[in-house]
Parts: structure tokens; sequence; C-alpha cells
């Protein structure tokens, strides 16, 4: 496993990252959650990503069970507040001083940790004024229940803004997590120029575009069961946009170009990501141990110019480039 700085801090994190959405408490057991985790520390991760809302609270605290007895000094934990958790009222989401306040100290409590390295806003919150949430996160830092903050899906003149404001209240904003993929480059044009210049990296989710690039999907053919395709509940929604037979066949045609770098497609997919140096670490999800053990093979893996010269010309106009789709929801849902 090999490291990088988190923006311009002195954070090191494992670039594969394991991240637990759509998985615990959700499509796995807790007792083949736990052996998921395990597989990433025996792989070298260790770096965690989780968020309040995922399985309404639930992946927190199988996390934060499946860690247990783990050196706190050698890990990463992050987890991120905006969407709506417990009985979802009035202030149960957002990104006001009250969600925030509350929601840090239940985060806490379900992770059984005293601090978390990076705390993110999950997205941003057109309905509070910027200034309460970064004055809020500041005193989540200064109270030691958190070392960093970060953002996601954050655009980039809110990456900057917020930059500024975190630099005059003595905080450093020194991530966004973006979904990012061979076929999903929305961020490349604004919010990287952005966030190099301001020292901020990106932690991706998605690399392996929802499992498209692992090239289980065949065009004409039906999803296989048991994939997130077939999984109403795991994220059929998000995958569909993929799912057409053009997208399907050209992503056969990377085979190819694996097997020459000597990877698996999902091995390709992680390293392509990686490659980009605005890129920190690459968040990676699994339903079976194998699945790590697989992934984390891309890290440390070089993709030379004429590999990815390979790979634009498969995708053709394909990938998503469009910056106006680094969105957040125009309003809190409830």
């Amino acid at each position: 496993m090999e490291f990088r700085h988190l923006g311009r801090s002195g954070l090191k994190i494992s670039e594969i990252i394991y991240g637990n959405w759509l998985t615990h408490a959700s499509q796995v057991e807790d007792e083949r959650a736990t052996a998921c985790v395990r597989a990433a520390l025996d792989a070298g991760i260790t770096t965690f990503d989780t968020a309040d809302t995922y399985a309404n609270t639930a992946a927190e605290v199988v996390l934060g069970e499946a860690l247990k007895g783990e050196r706190r000094e050698g890990l990463e934990i992050f987890t991120k507040v905006y969407f709506p958790t417990g009985p979802k009222g009035h202030n149960d989401t957002g990104l006001s001083r009250k969600h925030i306040r509350e929601s840090i100290d239940g985060s806490l409590r379900r992770l059984q940790t005293d601090y978390v390295d990076l705390y993110q806003a999950h997205r941003y919150d057109y309905a509070t004024p910027l200034e309460e949430t970064m004055q809020a996160f500041a005193d989540v830092v200064h109270a030691g229940k958190a070392l960093y903050i970060g953002v996601s899906e954050w655009n980039a003149d809110q990456i900057r803004a917020g930059h500024q404001l975190a630099r005059d209240l003595g905080i450093q904003l020194v991530s966004n997590q973006p979904q990012y993929s061979m076929l999903w480059r929305v961020i490349e044009e604004r919010v990287v120029p952005t966030s190099r210049e301001l020292g901020v990296s990106q932690i991706v989710w998605s690399p392996i575009a929802q499992g498209i690039l692992t090239g289980k999907y065949l065009p004409g053919q039906e999803a296989p069961e048991g994939s997130r395709a077939r999984d109403e509940k795991g994220g059929a929604d998000m995958i569909k946009r993929f799912l057409e037979d053009r997208t399907l066949t050209a992503v056969q045609e990377l085979k190819p170009i694996a097997e020459e770098a000597g990877l698996s497609l999902a091995q390709l997919a992680v390293a392509w990501v990686l490659s980009n140096d605005n890129v920190a670490g690459a968040i990676i999800g699994a339903s079976r141990p194998e699945q790590i053990a697989e992934n984390v093979k891309a890290s440390g893996v070089r993709l030379d110019d004429a590999v990815k010269a390979r790979i634009d010309e498969a995708l053709g106009d394909l990938p998503e480039t469009d910056p106006a789709r680094t969105v957040s929801p125009p309003h809190r849902l409830s």
C-alpha cells in the first residue's frame, strides 16, 4: 500500500480507502462486513470512510465495532454530515450549527472514537449561510472532535468560498469527495484546477462506476444475479446511466488494455483515477473480502500516457465531462 498527503496538510492516507456506503448494515450482514474490514486492514488500508446517513447511522455502528481494538493512531477515520438521519425531523438534516453539533457527537459515539480525522460536509447546504456552517466546523475542530474538514460534491466556487472561510477561522479544509471515474469526469475542468491551487485533494467515490468498469455487465444481456443493477435498495437507480449497450461495449474494449498492463479491469479503473495527481485516494467498497484483495493491487500502479490515450480512444465521447453536473441538491432533503 502506498500513501499520499491529504491536501496541503501533513496527514497521510492510504491511496486505497475502504468505504461502507451501500454495504454495511444494508447489503452485507454484520459478520461479513467485519470480514471485509479485516481484509482491508490485512491489505494495508488504514483509511476508512463512512457517513452518518449510511443505513441511517447503522453503517457507522458496524464500522466502529469492526475497528474496535485496532491502534487508533494507525487509522484515519472519515465520516460526513448533511443528509437526514434518525427520525428525520426538521432539524435532522443540513449543515446548521445545531445539526453539525449533534451529528458529530452521534458519529463519535457510534464509531467508538474520541475524534475523526476528517469531518466532511456531505453536500452543500443552500439553506444555511456558509459562514454558519464553517463556524460550526471550526468549533468541532477546536473542540478536538475532528482534525481536518472536507466537503463532498461541492463545485469550484463553493470550495473556494469554504476554503477561505476555513482559513479565516484557523482550520484546514483539505479535501473534496466527488464521484470520479473513467466514465464520470465532471470535476476535471473546474474543480480539480481550483483544488490544486488551494491545496485541496480529491478523495473519490465510485472509481469503478458502480461496478460497470469491472466488465461484468455485458451488452445485450441481463445484469448478473446479485449485482448492484438488480438491487433496488443498493444503488440500482445510480447505475442505470451506465447500462446502455454502447457503454458496455466500450468497456469490453478496455479488456486488452488491462491485460497488457497485467491488470484486471477493476484494477485498471482504480489505477486510472489514482493517476490524477490531485487525487489523494480512491474509495472502494466490497461485499466480499476477496474483492478488496483484488482492488488494492491498483496501489502503486503507474499508467503511462500511451495507456491513458488508448483508454480515451476506447471510450470516445462516452465519459461525462460537463462541470455543471457537479451539483448538490437545491434544497435540504427531509
